[in-house]
């Protein structure tokens, strides 16, 4: 049965006030995930009434204490045919709901926890699967309760540790708290702990889960910030390669520039050569100067690069005539393509011709001007 909307309007102003306080009262949850918290909570207390959401301060094992939001009440136990309640409480701890709340076992001081237990510690520390496989989003706190209700139906977690009456033929009930209606729960054949042992390894116990519970919580925080850490690792390596590939363009591009520097270099001196050869001539030899022999070639490959050069731009020329001749209709395409055919073949290999004459004077001229600056 849904609680009075009177109840849930209250339970909601109250989670809204929580959520919403700002500075050292605030609580640590992400601004991202408050209003889910908040319909989680509403969820649970519209489907089981006996729950009642609260704050209270959560002490870790380092001594650190934070405020956090908790369901405290009961969920319902079906056993044998009679509909019991457990007292339990459900932490929301700081990652929550990224990560599963911690639930406990709540027993008054006239109970105590069965042992051993398939799903509750001594302490009270609730283990389910639905907790173990915590999926965030989908996992929420009313299928929580489900799973617990469902697991203490199949092994009830309490017992009374008040030694139980003379043999009658009907029980009579050793429960008070409302938690429980018959002492065939929660009453041992032979429960002979004395009530105080049992509260000190109860409290005991509960120190010792909640110290496992923290230990939990930094391993996640370790495997989150470890993930972190790899991530940025991987990052760095990836800007690592790109700065490697860089100054490798860097080096390639001052190779080429060293190149283009060892040209121009020789350019300039061979200008500078031919200057200081001919500034002195008169005026009057460059009259009736023949083309022919205004450049007088320097050495075989000087002379080969020149006539390659010539016979190159030659068939250039041939070429151009003949298309002209083509496109006029006076030469057939037959013709045409024989000839265009034979002459770009000769054209490829002065090309090439050339280009090893240039190299091989490239050569020479870097080793001369090697040869100066170490002269």
């Amino acid at each position: 049965m849904a609680p009075p909307p009177a109840k849930m309007q209250e339970i909601h102003q109250f989670l809204s006030s929580a959520l919403l306080q700002r500075g050292p009262t605030a609580l640590p949850y992400a601004e991202a995930t408050k209003s889910l918290i908040r319909q989680h909570l509403l969820n649970l207390v519209s489907s089981y009434t006996s729950l009642d959401p609260k704050t209270a301060t959560f002490t870790h094992n380092d001594g650190r204490s934070v405020i956090l939001l908790q369901a405290e009440g009961t969920v319902p136990m079906p056993f044998q045919g009679v509909s019991y309640n457990i007292p339990v409480v459900i932490w929301l701890l700081d990652s929550y709901p990224h990560y599963p709340p911690c639930v406990y076992v709540n027993p008054t001081r006239d109970m105590i926890i069965k042992r051993p237990h398939s799903n509750v510690s001594p302490s009270g520390l609730v283990s389910l699967p639905y907790l173990q496989n915590w999926v965030y989003p989908s996992s929420n706190l009313v299928d929580l309760a489900a799973h617990l209700s469902a697991a203490f139906s199949r092994d009830p977690p309490l017992y009374s540790q008040r030694r139980p009456p003379p043999p009658q033929p009907q029980p009579s009930p050793s429960i008070g708290s409302g938690y429980s209606r018959s002492s065939r729960l929660f009453t041992p054949p032979h429960q002979t702990d004395d009530a105080a042992e049992v509260y000190k390894k109860n409290a005991i116990n509960k120190l010792v889960d909640r110290v496992h519970c923290d230990l939990v919580l930094m391993r996640s925080a370790r495997e989150v910030e470890a993930e972190g850490l790899l991530s940025l690792q991987s990052g760095l390596e990836r800007r690592g390669e790109e700065i490697n590939n860089g100054l490798n363009e860097m080096v390639n591009e001052k190779e080429t520039l060293e190149q283009q520097l060892q040209v121009i270099a020789m350019n300039t001196e061979f200008l500078d050569t031919w200057i200081r050869e001919n500034q002195g001539k008169p005026k009057s030899l460059l009259v009736d100067l023949d083309v022919d022999d205004a450049f007088d070639c320097v050495g075989t490959l000087s002379k080969q690069m020149l006539e390659c050069t010539a016979l190159y731009l030659a068939i250039e020329d041939v070429v151009y005539s003949m298309d002209k001749s083509f496109q006029d209709g006076s030469l057939p395409f037959d013709q045409y393509l024989r000839n265009v055919r034979l002459l770009s073949r000769e054209q490829f290999f002065h090309l090439a011709t050339a280009e090893k004459v240039r190299e091989l004077q490239m050569d020479a001229q870097v080793a001369s001007i090697a040869a100066r600056l170490h002269s």
